[in-house]
């Protein structure tokens, strides 16, 4: 049985397909009409490679450019839905030949050969209605293509919003909202009018040679901006794939990997840096007393008193399990020091707050810090070692009692 949102997609097409039959043609569909379509269906096909992909749900959306504003002026109804269908059909072959389509590709045509047919007819309707009266006023025949640009935009998007609302791909009136003014601004409006309204004035001319300046210009500008997008979105993406590689998922912190990396880089600085290994007390007894989500919940309150004591230069690894490292840099030893006493302070006046059989519970520890302080570069000791010297001051904290520091200052005279 065929779904609402099919039977609305082909009503969309039905109702495109009766309006153009029977309504009179904007402009005989002679030689003109036909090369004016070529160039349409060519440069359009062009400038589909330059679409913007999202996705609804289950369904995909694809955001091209779009010129069937001036086109649907040009041509009326009739020659709007021949246009249309020649050039869907084309994106539809091509997303066959390429993989890229969807299950539902072929239906989907159908809807987008109604719903810009009827947009197109609307804007030629509209301008045919008002065009008497914006000539008069000043700048009247750009203000209007701006208004015509406006209501088809918005109908286009107002048929997705009713097939995602009837597929059940949105479900609340914000998601509707959303996709029916998701990214349109004046600005995106202004771009697409002024555009339309130059080639509609190029067409009605019939200055062939600068309508295809003009496409080709459309067309350098776009794929100008689409290749710096392209960059932006994969530096992005690259960004995130590393920090990922380099994040610790449960506190946020850097993780052992890039401990390993920063140590390397920073051999060679040859700046006064403080290694700091600290480690939770008797972290087992309090997964053994309650659980690993409450055992959780005091890592990530541990991570948090250590990042709320660092300077922008200053990195906080996690090292292991309930083990975080601290790389104090470009410090006196002193202030390196002050800074660990501070953090002791802070965990032994508060509690990591976790969920505990259905209740909220305060959980008290402590930590042992270890400190080791030299200067790279300038020593047989590399920062490797350096993290060796302060994992076994912290061994010492551990056997001293807990809940203090050890250091080394290597540096003092």
């Amino acid at each position: 049985m065929m779904s609402k949102a099919r039977i609305f997609d082909l009503s969309l097409f039905v109702a495109a397909v009766g309006i153009a039959l029977g309504t009179h043609p904007g402009v005989a569909l002679n030689y003109t009409y036909l090369k004016a379509m070529l160039l349409y269906w060519v440069f359009a096909s062009f400038y589909f490679q330059l679409r913007i992909v999202t996705r609804s749900g289950n369904s995909t959306i694809d955001y091209a450019i779009s010129y069937t504003s001036s086109f649907g002026i040009f041509a009326g109804p009739l020659g709007t839905l021949i246009y249309e269908i020649c050039y869907r059909f084309t994106v539809f072959i091509y997303k066959k030949k390429t993989r890229t389509a969807d299950p539902g590709e072929f239906l989907d045509t159908f809807y987008n050969i109604g719903s810009f047919t009827l947009g197109g007819t609307a804007g030629y309707y509209l301008y045919t209605l008002l065009h008497p009266v914006a000539e008069h006023f000043p700048a009247g025949y750009w203000l209007l293509f701006l208004l015509v640009v406006c209501v088809t935009t918005l109908m286009s998007s107002g048929f997705l919003v009713i097939t995602f609302a009837l597929s059940g791909d949105i479900k609340t009136r914000k998601e509707a909202l959303n996709l029916l003014f998701k990214s349109r601004n004046l600005l995106d409006f202004s771009k697409v009018a002024l555009t339309n309204a130059l080639l509609l004035r190029l067409l009605q001319m019939e200055k062939w040679e600068m309508l295809i300046a003009l496409f080709l210009l459309n067309y350098i500008v776009s794929l100008s901006f689409f290749s710096k997008s392209q960059s932006a979105q994969h530096k992005f993406e690259r960004d995130k794939f590393e920090q990922m590689a380099y994040q610790d998922f449960l506190t946020g912190s850097f993780n052992r990997a890039h401990m390993d990396k920063m140590m390397k880089e920073l051999d060679q600085s040859g700046e006064c840096i403080g290694i700091v290994v600290a480690d939770i007390d008797r972290f087992k007894k309090i997964n053994d007393t309650y659980n690993h989500a409450v055992g959780d919940k005091v890592i990530i309150d541990f991570a948090d008193t250590l990042k709320s004591h660092l300077q922008e230069e200053d990195i906080l690894f996690r090292s292991g399990g309930e083990e975080f490292t601290l790389f104090l840099r470009n410090k006196s030893f002193g202030e390196c020091r002050s800074i660990i006493e501070e953090i002791l302070n802070d965990i032994a006046e508060h509690s990591a707050t976790a969920e505990y059989e259905d209740q909220m519970i305060k959980v008290r520890y402590s930590a042992s810090f270890g400190l080791y302080y030299y200067k790279t570069d300038q020593s047989s000791t590399s920062m490797q070692k350096g993290y060796v010297c302060a994992d076994q001051l912290l061994l010492e904290s551990k056997k001293l009692g807990r809940n203090r520091l050890t250091h080394k200052n290597e540096l003092a005279d």
